[in-house]
C-alpha cells in the first residue's frame, strides 16, 4: 500500500521539518492523524531524532483504531469492519513499516468520536473559513480531547491538518452532530401529562435555556414523550447536563439523558410520530423569528384548551424557526382558530389535508 513505503514515509516526515522550522524554541506536542500510519511514523521518526521532548500523539476515529488496536496488540491486526465517516483514514490494517516506526516513536494513541470530529471541522471552518474532511479535522479533535482529559494549560501545541477532501452532501450530517459535539446541546426524552398545556409548562420549567429541538406525537390519553434538544451554556458543560437532568426531576418529569445514544441521535429523533386517529385534530406550519424564547411565546399564544397533539421543531440557524404543529381543535372554535391563524403574530398555513400526513400520521 502506498502508506507504507519508506520513500512515503519520509515524505511525510517533511511536515515535522516544517513544525520544527516554525517552532524553534519550543513545542510541547504534536497530534497527528492515524489511517495506514504513514504521516503519523514519518512524524514521530523525526521527532523522536531531533526533538524528543516532543510528544507526538496520534489520533484515530473510536470506529476506526486500527493503529491502536495494533500497539495494544503488539502486532498488527485486522479490524472485521471501520466506520466510514471519516473515510481518509478508514483503514482496516495498518502497514508493516508504519506499525513498527509508531511502536516506537509514537507516544500514544487517542480516540475521537463522529461528533468531536464534527466540532472539530467547525473550529477549523470558524478560526480560518476552510472546511476540512473529517479525517483531515482528526487531529485536532484528538487536541481538544487530550487537552480537556488531562487539564493541559500553557502548552504549545500543534494538530496536523491532512486533507479537505469533504462531499456536499456531507456537511448536513456535520452540521447536525456539531452541538453535541462540542458539548453545546443536551438531547433528552420526557414524560409529561397528556393534557392541555403541559407543553407550555414544559418549556417554561426548561427557563432561559435556548430549546433546539422539540418532537412529539399523541400516544395515549395519559401521558405523552417528548424528545428535545436543549443547549448549554459554555464552560462545563456536563455539570450543566447534570443539573438540567435533576432540576427536571426535581419538577416532576421522568427524563432519560439520550446525549450519548448514538441510535437516538442517528434515527430516532427522526421516528417519533405515528398514527393517532383524532377525529378532530388539525395540522399547521408556523413560523416565527428564531431568538430565545420564541418557542415558549408560540406556546403560549396557543389557546390552553387547544391540546397539542404533535409538534416537530429543529432549529438550523435559519432567521426563522419552522414548526409543524397538529391541535385538537372542536369545529365550534372555528372562528376563534382563524382569528388566531389571521391576528395571532404568527404565519400559519393549514396541512390536514396534506397527503403525507393522510398516510403516515392522521
Amino acid at each position: 500500500h502506498p502508506f507504507d513505503d519508506p520513500d512515503t514515509i519520509a515524505g511525510q516526515a517533511s511536515v515535522a521539518v516544517e513544525l520544527c522550522r516554525q517552532h524553534p524554541d519550543r513545542l510541547d506536542a504534536v497530534f497527528v492523524p492515524v489511517g495506514g500510519g504513514g504521516l503519523a511514523a514519518g512524524v514521530s521518526l523525526y521527532m523522536k531524532y531531533l526533538r524528543p521532548e516532543v510528544r507526538v500523539i496520534g489520533v484515530e476515529p473510536v470506529d476506526a483504531a486500527s493503529m491502536h488496536d495494533a500497539l495494544r496488540a503488539d502486532e498488527r491486526v485486522t479490524l472485521d469492519s471501520v466506520g466510514l465517516f471519516a473515510d481518509g483514514v478508514a483503514v482496516r490494517q495498518v502497514g508493516e513499516y508504519t506499525f513498527d516506526i509508531c511502536r516506537e516513536c509514537l507516544d500514544e494513541i487517542v480516540l475521537v468520536s463522529v461528533d468531536e470530529m464534527a466540532a472539530a471541522i467547525k473550529d477549523i471552518f470558524t478560526d480560518t473559513r476552510t472546511l476540512t474532511e473529517p479525517a483531515g479535522a482528526l487531529a485536532l479533535a484528538g487536541l481538544k480531547k487530550y487537552v480537556a482529559a488531562h487539564h493541559w494549560l500553557d502548552k504549545r501545541l500543534a494538530a496536523i491538518v491532512s486533507g479537505a477532501n469533504i462531499n456536499f452532501d456531507r456537511l448536513r450530517h456535520v452540521a447536525e452532530r456539531v452541538e453535541v459535539g462540542e458539548s453545546h446541546e443536551a438531547l433528552i426524552a420526557v414524560t409529561v401529562p397528556e393534557e392541555p398545556g403541559s407543553f407550555r409548562r414544559f418549556c417554561s420549567t426548561i427557563g432561559k435555556r435556548a430549546i433546539t429541538e422539540f418532537n412529539y406525537r399523541y400516544a395515549d390519553a395519559h401521558t405523552a414523550h417528548v424528545f428535545a434538544g436543549v443547549v448549554l451554556p459554555d464552560g462545563n458543560s456536563d455539570d450543566a447536563r447534570r443539573e438540567l437532568l435533576e432540576m427536571l426531576a426535581d419538577n416532576g418529569y421522568q427524563v432519560l439523558d439520550m446525549t450519548d445514544n448514538e441510535t437516538a441521535k442517528l434515527h430516532f429523533r427522526h421516528m417519533v410520530g405515528g398514527h393517532a386517529g383524532l377525529a378532530d385534530e388539525r395540522l399547521f406550519r408556523f413560523r416565527f423569528p428564531e431568538r430565545p424564547g420564541a418557542l415558549l411565546g408560540f406556546l403560549e399564544a396557543i389557546r390552553p384548551d387547544w391540546n397539542i397533539t404533535l409538534f416537530h421543531y429543529r432549529s438550523h440557524g435559519a432567521a426563522y424557526g419552522r414548526v409543524l404543529v397538529g391541535m385538537q381543535v372542536p369545529e365550534t372554535d372555528e372562528a376563534a382558530l382563524q382569528d388566531f391563524l389571521d391576528n395571532g403574530g404568527y404565519h400559519g398555513e393549514p396541512e390536514t389535508d396534506n397527503a403525507a400526513y393522510e398516510l403516515l400520521l392522521r
